[in-house]
């Protein structure tokens, strides 16, 4: 990976992107606009406790901002944050077409050593 990539990509961030669960509760919480630990575990397959924790994981790196609301916490989406991991993907993204880009003239460049 080029060092200038390297440095624009956050580990902890993709790291908590990178579980489908927490995916899925960004997605839910993209939807509904807010949610509680409860809300989204009625929407999922995993234990209220389980929810509790991914969300704990997304708001370490940003990604969700909780507010008190009674005994629970409401969870929204931090639109800032979401935007960042965005743009470190088209990064990332922009780096390997440039990357498969580069290893296909090769391949094409042997072939045509190979028939000529």
């Amino acid at each position: 990976m080029s060092t200038v990539v390297a440095e624009k990509v956050d580990d902890d961030l993709w790291s908590a992107i990178g579980d489908p669960t927490r995916r899925r509760m960004l997605d839910l919480l993209l939807i509904e606009v807010d949610g509680t630990a409860t809300t989204l575990a009625q929407q999922l397959p995993v234990t209220r406790q389980a929810v509790a924790k991914h969300l704990g994981v997304l708001e370490r790196v940003g990604l969700v901002r909780a507010t008190p609301a009674g005994r629970e916490k409401r969870y929204r989406v931090d639109d800032a944050q979401l935007a960042r991991a965005v743009a470190q993907l088209s990064s990332v993204g922009a780096a390997w077409d440039a990357r498969l880009q580069r290893i296909k003239r090769i391949a094409e460049a042997i072939q045509h050593a190979q028939q000529g």
